[in-house]
């Protein structure tokens, strides 16, 4: 039986799931509706190509319908399982991507909002903070992007990369901390005040 899209909000990802595996069409799209702008965001972040990011999710989610009827119930969330996919599949892509050509050289997207000024700025944050990111390993610069841009709690992200919540801590608080020490002779640069940083 099938249900209606607007029927779906009160419904678990993982019930979601269920109805999909025993063929309720509408309970694919709700699902897809509802993961594919996170997993989207998430894979844009990590690779900064929206024509790539675009491919992650898609093969991200055509795993997950795979999966579906062997999905044991209670073992993961559906999103975390999802998230773990997709960055591992654009983490496969940045490798191969980085065999061809350096990643700073992709660039980053350009921010068409604001006067010419203020976008010059904010690209020059993006720059930087691009910049300092790459130059973390690859763990810790996980966890922040997770931690502090997809908004994760440190047990979804924890599930996502396979380790402890203490492990997750303290990822984040080094990277953060990394971080703060590679940006920080370049304040002035970047138009931060000491007390916005």
């Amino acid at each position: 039986m099938d249900m209606a899209l607007d029927a779906t909000d009160g419904i678990s990802d993982e019930a979601l799931l269920v109805l999909y595996a025993n063929g309720d069409g509408p309970a694919a799209r709700a699902l897809t509706l509802r993961l594919t702008p996170r997993a989207y965001a998430q894979a844009f972040r990590m690779l900064g190509d929206r024509a790539e990011a675009e491919d992650v999710t898609q093969d991200a989610l055509m795993r997950l319908w795979k999966i579906a009827p062997d999905w044991r119930q209670g073992e993961a969330q559906v999103s975390t399982w999802l998230w773990r996919v997709v960055a591992n599949l654009a983490t496969d892509r940045l490798r191969k991507r980085r065999r061809v050509a350096p990643l700073e050289d992709a660039g980053e997207p350009v921010d068409d909002t604001g006067d010419a000024p203020a976008q010059m700025q904010t690209e020059a944050r993006r720059a930087a903070l691009a910049g300092a990111l790459a130059k973390l390993p690859e763990r810790q610069r996980r966890a922040v992007e997770l931690r502090h841009f997809e908004g994760l709690g440190n047990p979804e992200i924890a599930a996502i990369l396979g380790i402890s919540v203490e492990a997750v801590e303290s990822l984040t608080a080094r990277g953060k901390r990394a971080l703060a020490r590679a940006l920080e002779g370049r304040k002035a640069e970047l138009g931060y005040t000491d007390d916005e940083v």
